[in-house]
């Protein structure tokens, strides 16, 4: 082989090398669906336990109409999951979620006097993070994502179930928050003085890993 076959032969050599380490490189910032700390950063642990409560300032709502102002407004609200699988980034993690709370609630439903509870039934549900930007919430074993809302009116206690086929929300990096907008519910069951529909919108953050000493933030990649 000549100097110059030689030469090539090497340059090509070393350009294979200088390409799988780039690859390996880029796989390896890539980090997992969910890190701690900081964007690519520690992989959350199967098993880990992931909660949040609303973020600072914000409110939990129910509203009759999508966008609309009647409805419930709850000043406290929170929800926990645990984490199943965190493939590498980019792809989709999975989650457990085992509570989802609502409390402090009032409203302005015509004919209502106040709001008794809210309870999330047919716990526990899946969800799915998908890199790049949203999670999805789905009924699990235990039946259809559902919400009992028990309405004191001037007639006694009123109450309405509804259902949703699935919710959508969105994580945020920048705050590490995660935040759902006029997610649609119906009415599956209760008299004529229960709304017809519910739009629930609510913003969750920071969400936390607490099975991880100090609590680290949670990260979407």
């Amino acid at each position: 082989m000549d100097k110059r076959a030689l030469s090539a032969a090497l340059g090509a050599a070393v350009a294979a090398v200088l390409a799988v380490t780039a690859s390996a490189s880029a796989t390896a910032s890539a980090g997992n669906v969910l890190t701690t700390g900081s964007a690519g950063g520690t992989a959350v642990a199967s098993g880990d336990v992931l909660s949040a409560s609303l973020a600072t300032g914000t409110k939990a709502k129910i509203a009759t109409t999508a966008g609309g102002s009647t409805g419930i407004t709850c000043n406290t609200s929170a929800f926990t999951a645990t984490a199943n699988t965190n493939p590498a980034a980019p792809g989709t993690a999975t989650e457990t979620v085992t509570a989802h709370t609502l409390s402090s609630c009032t409203t302005n439903i015509v004919g209502a006097t106040g709001v008794q509870s809210i309870t999330v039934n047919n716990l526990p549900f899946a969800a799915s993070v998908t890199s790049g930007g949203s999670l999805t919430v789905s009924a699990g074993a235990a039946g259809p994502i559902q919400t009992t809302l028990k309405i004191n009116t001037i007639l006694g206690v009123t109450t309405c179930v509804y259902r949703a086929g699935s919710l959508t929300a969105t994580p945020n990096n920048a705050d590490n928050s995660l935040s759902f907008t006029d997610q649609l519910f119906t009415k599956f069951s209760g008299p004529g003085t229960c709304p017809g529909s519910g739009y629930f919108t609510a913003k969750y953050g920071p969400v936390l890993d607490t099975s991880q000493a100090g609590s680290p933030v949670v990260f979407v990649n």
